[in-house]
């Protein structure tokens, strides 16, 4: 259950973390309570799966990094070994199960094309891997999602 300390802890750190030393404390200052109990709540948040991840957004393209979205064909009983493969590559921000032939769909960032070839030809010989589609974005769309919560 989200108290309405929680509520407006989240409305804040969807985006507005001011650019300090001690950025938690600051959000702390806004709402009349400590930085022990901002990390605190935003521990309880991210064990409970309120929250997945707190960083910044850059613009991957002006730092020379490329993404794409792959779509998998994974033997059904393959797919959750092949799924935790996925997710250990640090450039993954989105991976997912989906129906049909191409039954897993990952985004992978990274720094630059050999780096993107390595990682895809890496997950290309893992075991139950039986097709794959590279889908490179042709034209970016970026939404900016922010929920308010009251």
């Amino acid at each position: 259950m989200l108290t309405d300390f929680d509520k407006q802890l989240l409305n804040i750190v969807q985006s507005d973390i001011p650019l300090v030393s001690r950025p938690f404390a600051a959000v702390a200052e806004r709402l009349g309570a400590d930085e022990a109990t901002v990390v605190a709540r935003l521990r309880f948040l991210r064990d409970n799966g309120f929250i997945r991840r707190i960083g910044p957004f850059f613009d991957s393209a002006r730092l020379n990094y490329v993404s794409t979205l792959v779509a998998l064909a994974v033997e059904p009983d393959d797919l959750p070994a092949v799924a935790a493969a996925v997710n250990a590559y640090p450039g993954v921000t989105h991976n997912y199960e989906r129906e049909g032939e191409y039954n897993l769909w990952f985004a992978l960032l990274a720094p630059g094309p050999a780096a993107q070839e390595r990682v895809l030809a890496e997950v290309a010989r893992l075991p139950g891997i039986k097709g794959m589609l590279n889908l490179p974005a042709t034209k970016k769309f970026k939404v900016n999602v922010r929920f308010t919560l009251e």
